[in-house]
């Protein structure tokens, strides 16, 4: 049996790391009929646009793609294509694995740090629903606000104040809990933790917090308990082994995926999935480097990892903990891994990009 899974190729060090990504997901023996397609800035320079409706059109077909980075411009330009991908496709759960391999560089390399950061996908301020500064509407709903509002007036003038809008809704909120907990069961898990600041936001995050508590009566089995954001990120620092699954609204699952990535050696390591009903994205956590392009250097773990997540989705079991665990044994070695991965970023010994993937093929 064949499957058919979308490689998109992405920008700057993305070529190299999905061609590397590639060749290792290919050693396992699984068989994959790679549909290759372009996306990012390169591509927008050709073809006028950074999402051309062919990548759209091969992930209805496919319904799972393996990603490689891709450059969102900040502050202008067009907007997030990875988050226009999760909320065109309905890929409401965001999982990133945060786990410490024997051998990473990191603070934390005698913790057993395993965690999972769960994220919403497809509400909270990633939404995009703003509100330009200057704009008549932008006045008109501040004027709205202080109407209706007892104590969240805004007290500057409407020309000087953009807005941004948090929608969290009962059904998204229960459907990526009911995902978390499912997790949990059938990978072992034995607690989930929701992650809020329901002590300010009553509304949004208090509905988070009030679904989360309702959807985790429905398993007894799993541990279940809150934290505060800002607290969380205290807990992780200090005690990253205490925890084990973290649910949280999109933008916090953002910032502490990267956080939690730190713990265990930095987004070099950090794997991604987006789940949904109808199709699945596996992507790195990090971005696209593009000052790295071309020069064979930049660690390939993270996309290789998310190929791991990939071939455990298609239910390829087997082939998914061998890789891993080829992965795991390189990093270990110590040998053939990129700057990044040694004691020494300076070290001689390191290897490139694509002679890291070597090795790996070569465990598997």
């Amino acid at each position: 049996m064949a499957y058919e899974v979308t490689l998109i190729t992405g920008d700057g060090t993305g070529p190299e790391l999905a061609e590397a990504a590639r060749r290792c997901v290919d050693a396992t023996g699984v068989k994959i009929n790679w549909d290759v397609q372009e996306a990012g800035v390169d591509v927008m320079a050709r073809v006028g646009t950074p999402l051309p409706d062919s990548v759209l059109e091969s992930i209805k077909r496919t319904k799972c793609a393996l990603k490689a980075p891709i450059t969102t411009p900040v502050g202008t330009g067009f907007r997030s294509i990875n988050v226009y991908l999760r909320q065109a496709f309905g890929l409401y759960a965001c999982v990133r694995p945060c786990k410490i391999y024997k051998g990473v560089r990191s603070y934390y390399s005698q913790v057993p740090v395993d965690i999972v950061i769960m994220r919403e996908n497809t509400e909270d301020l990633y939404a995009g629903t703003e509100f330009e500064r200057g704009k008549p509407e932008t006045a008109d709903l501040i004027k709205w606000i202080n109407e209706n509002s007892k104590t969240g007036k805004i007290k500057t003038a409407a020309a000087e104040t953009g807005v941004s809008i948090k929608p969290i809704s009962v059904s998204a909120t229960e459907r990526i809990y009911k995902y978390s907990f499912e997790y949990a069961r059938a990978n072992g898990r034995k607690k989930v933790t929701a992650v809020h600041k329901a002590n300010i936001m009553k509304f949004s995050d208090g509905l988070w917090l009030e679904v989360a508590r309702q959807v985790a009566q429905q398993y007894p089995d799993i541990e279940f308990e809150d934290r505060i954001v800002d607290n969380m990120c205290m807990q992780l620092v200090q005690k990253p082994e205490l925890y084990d699954v973290l649910v949280m609204p999109n933008l916090y699952g953002d910032v502490l995926s990267d956080l939690a990535a730190g713990l265990v050696g930095g987004l070099g390591v950090a794997p991604g999935a987006n789940i949904g009903p109808d199709g699945a994205v596996f992507e790195a956590t990090h971005g696209s480097a593009p000052k790295y392009k071309g020069q064979n250097k930049v660690n390939p773990t993270a996309l290789i990892l998310s190929g791991m997540l990939m071939l455990k989705h298609l239910g390829e079991t087997s082939a998914s903990q061998r890789l891993e665990k080829a992965v795991a044994d390189v990093i270990a070695e110590g040998k053939h891994v990129t700057y990044d991965l040694k004691d020494d970023r300076n070290d001689p010994t390191a290897v490139g990009t694509q002679q890291m993937a070597d090795a790996i093929c070569k465990k598997l």
